[in-house]
């Protein structure tokens, strides 16, 4: 299992990191279906305590279909992160071609009640070209 380059984005002092991996035994290209998994690590490195309550992916194919995602929370949590905390999940996503990427917001909030959209930098789902 070969992870991607991580893709890594700052949203004020809340840092997203997204790492990739095609799932080979879950998928089956004669059957266009593609698995991959996903990590991401949401850190607070501000001075602020954020809450991470609802997300919003962008899931484009190679076709160029996009399919986007929203919803409260990531994996059945909102977690709260005081400075210096981090909270890491893994997910998945299936495609119905090789190859496709991966971009979003999480919507955060602030004690005091203000808002902000930590970024969530593009990264690729690629099939590794050498799958024997």
């Amino acid at each position: 299992m070969r992870a991607t380059n991580p893709s890594v984005a700052l949203t004020q002092g809340v840092r997203v990191t997204v790492t990739s991996h095609y799932l080979r035994e879950q998928s089956s290209p004669t059957g266009h279906r593609y698995v991959w998994a996903y990590t991401v690590r949401v850190a607070n490195e501000g001075e602020a305590a954020a809450t991470l309550v609802s997300r919003h992916w962008v899931i484009t194919d190679a076709n160029g279909k996009v399919d986007e995602v929203k919803g409260p929370g990531v994996v059945g949590n909102q977690p709260q992160l005081a400075p210096g905390q981090q909270f890491q999940y893994t997910s998945g996503c299936i495609l119905q071609t090789p190859r496709g990427r991966m971009e979003g917001t999480y919507q955060m909030v602030r004690e005091d009640g203000s808002t902000f959209d930590a970024i969530i930098a593009p990264f690729s789902l690629e099939m590794p070209v050498d799958l024997n």
